[in-house]
């Protein structure tokens, strides 16, 4: 199926590493020239160079989202590169939890609420405020926030990011009633578990503390069984929602926004 991307112009910020490195990979090999985010400049041009050496067509855009300056640096640099973009996937996020994602509610200080809605919701704000009154004078765009199930399903732990991210698919529906008629939608997609570098040295220390044998292969069997079950036996790649973000981002969904799309293999307890 030819997705219709080809020339289209797409900024996925946060894609020097993780889910954004491959939503932008996916995005290039339909043909749309990608804009790499990140603050780390190494980083975002190696993934740069990676796509450009397999016939796509990325450049690089450096900045601190959690900053209006950051945020502004990159804007510019979309402008000045590609003279603006049709796509802005909202990828970039986290929090300031060093690492620990088992963080208990009464364990992150204000400060940290504070730090991981900037890095968060904000961020988005920050680009959707600079790049899509552009998309409105063209009549065309597509806007993609990439959220998470614990938005909608939040633990004990890390409160502060399933609350902003949970901000963020409010943001999402309410900016998707106010383009009514702009020819942008909006819409979300949520992940689950997901194999990035990160989750898998968290997983590679899980198979070692419970002392499981063998490899990687069942190591990912047996922790979808047994600890984070998910009913397709597997953690998402990075790749599987650069798939999703194509699709999205494509004249093909134009009668798609407004939505959320949960893509956990399953790992969810409800409808949606």
């Amino acid at each position: 199926m030819d997705l219709q991307l080809k020339g289209k112009r797409a900024l996925v910020t946060g894609s020097n590493t993780g889910i954004g490195r491959g939503i932008a990979t996916v995005l290039a090999r339909e043909g749309a020239e990608v804009v790499i985010h990140g603050r780390n400049e190494d980083r975002a041009r190696h993934v740069a160079d990676e796509i450009n050496g397999l016939g796509g067509k990325a450049v690089v855009a450096l900045g601190d989202l959690t900053t209006d300056a950051g945020a502004q640096a990159v804007i510019a640099a979309v402008n000045d590169k590609l003279g603006g973009v049709d796509i802005l996937v909202n990828n970039a996020g986290g929090n300031d939890a060093g690492g620990n994602v088992h963080r208990e509610w009464f364990d992150v200080p204000l400060d940290d609420w504070i730090y991981t809605f900037q890095e968060n919701t904000m961020s988005a704000i920050r680009l959707v405020h600079g790049l899509v009154p552009a998309m409105k004078e063209r009549g065309w765009g597509r806007v993609i926030m990439i959220g998470t199930a614990i938005a909608t399903q939040p633990f004990a732990q890390i409160p502060d990011y399933s609350c902003a991210k949970a901000g963020m698919l409010n943001m999402m529906m309410s900016l998707s009633k106010a383009l009514a008629h702009t020819g942008i939608t909006v819409n979300t997609i949520s992940p689950g578990s997901v194999l990035t570098d990160s989750v898998t040295e968290w997983l590679t220390m899980i198979a070692q503390e419970h002392g499981w044998e063998g490899g990687w292969d069942e190591w990912e069997t047996r922790l979808t069984s047994e600890l984070v079950p998910i009913s397709v036996s597997q953690i998402g790649r990075p790749e599987d929602f650069g798939n999703l973000v194509c699709f999205l981002a494509s004249p093909l969904s134009r009668y798609i926004t407004g939505a959320n799309y949960r893509m956990d293999g399953g790992q969810c307890q409800s409808v949606n």
